[in-house]
């Protein structure tokens, strides 16, 4: 692969790969390429473009099969490659709107800018901030006041979450 074909890779391969999970009514969250001996591993993350839910395992694997099918088409990549398709996970950072929004009704755990913990369970989330129910009253940060935030794993998660 020349050395131009090589920079612009991680562009490219989103540029591929766009249509392809948009079609499948999900969000390309990232793709990355890294180096694994003399193989390649190609590594998308996708999520449900907005509000909360999960990427089911079936609709998972479908969109895999044709990110594979795309990749294989358009010869972006040189040699052998491992593909991996996943979600986010549970624990990544809450970094945009979307992010939270994937996250209402979540244990979130909040870093502010002032230095204060807070941890309530999100309730709203818009362009602007969110608003969340710690101990039974609502408090609202906006993004600004945000240093990270991050949803807390709960095993025995409420049914009235």
């Amino acid at each position: 692969m020349s050395p131009a074909r090589a920079t612009d890779l991680p562009g490219r391969l989103r540029a591929a790969l766009e249509p392809v999970v948009d079609a499948a009514g999900l969000y390309l969250e990232d793709a990355t390429v890294a180096a694994a001996g003399r193989r390649k591993i190609v590594r998308v993350t996708v999520d449900l473009p907005d509000g909360p839910g999960g990427v089911d395992s079936d609709r998972l694997s479908d969109v895999s099969r044709e990110i594979s099918r795309i990749l294989d088409d358009v010869d972006l990549l040189e040699g052998a490659y491992t593909l991996e398709v996943s979600t986010p996970g549970a624990d990544r950072p809450l970094t945009q709107p979307r992010h939270y929004r994937r996250a209402v009704g979540r244990l979130v755990a909040v870093h502010t800018t002032g230095g204060r913990q807070v941890t309530g369970r999100l309730r709203e989330a818009d362009d602007g901030g969110i608003t969340l129910d710690v101990d039974g009253r609502r408090e609202s940060l906006g993004y600004p006041e945000i240093a990270r935030a991050r949803v807390e794993v709960e095993l025995n998660r409420p049914e009235t979450a």
